[in-house]
């Protein structure tokens, strides 16, 4: 018996952990913007400069909200949300265009080239991917999380976006275009304002489904998901699914 207890494991046996490969950062910039607001169109050429740049490593969204955000009227078709004045307001912001990179201290649009190449140079704990489909009415989202450094806590983000929206928008020389073509625009939070409880341990996998209704006015072939986990730190990790 004892000798049965001391039987070697051979070196073929033995589990060893090996740690996950490390995770590409995914820069979330949130430009608070308006169909009013005559210098945001100079923000959304910043964004087009860095996502030429950066490519998928950036993940920018549209919320319209704050006061030179537009509800629309009987002749024209308006962007802003109630959860994108919620947002305004939470975060204290006091003009726009404003941005918000990976939820740090808000910048100027000038600035978040510097901002998001400083962002992009820190590590990220975990991987986020996705996967969506047309069920119906109803988009369906999974989510995938895979832990790779340390553990994290947080808050798991479900966002839904919609590109090319023709709508009124003022211009930097005062005129009005009513053809200007809106991108990246949030168009709702589909597990709440603030997400919901998430955590995950170096190693693991987690996995999340959603559910959606599509808004009569939203195009679905338009429509696209960002997920992002945040917390006290700022956005841990993102990720857009077309």
């Amino acid at each position: 018996m004892m000798l049965a207890a001391c039987d070697r494991i051979s070196e073929d046996e033995r589990l060893i952990y090996e740690k996950p490969e490390p995770a590409q950062r995914v820069v979330l910039l949130e430009d608070f913007t308006g169909q009013r607001c005559t210098n945001c169109p100079k923000a959304t050429e910043v964004i087009a400069q860095l996502k030429e740049t950066y490519g998928d490593a950036l993940v920018a969204v549209g919320i319209h909200g704050g006061p030179l955000a537009f509800a629309g009227n009987a002749r024209y078709v308006g962007l802003k949300t109630a959860t994108g004045d919620e947002y305004f307001s939470h975060w204290n912001l006091e003009y726009q265009p404003v941005g918000l990179v990976n939820r740090h201290t808000p910048v100027n649009y000038p600035e978040w080239v510097d901002a998001v190449k400083a962002e992009l140079a820190k590590p990220s704990p975990l991987r986020l991917s996705g996967t969506t489909r047309l069920e119906g009415n109803d988009l369906v989202i999974d989510i995938s999380a895979e832990g790779t450094d340390g553990n994290v806590a947080g808050k798991l983000q479900i966002w839904l976006l919609e590109d090319g929206i023709q709508a009124l928008q003022l211009m930097p020389d005062g005129t009005a275009n009513q053809e200007y073509i809106h991108d990246h625009v949030f168009r709702t939070a589909v597990n709440g304002t603030w997400g919901e409880d998430f955590s995950i341990a170096e190693g693991e996998n987690v996995k999340r489904t959603f559910t959606q209704a599509i808004e009569p006015t939203w195009n679905s072939e338009q429509l696209s998901v960002v997920a992002f986990v945040y917390n006290d730190g700022g956005v841990q990790q993102a990720v857009k699914i077309d």
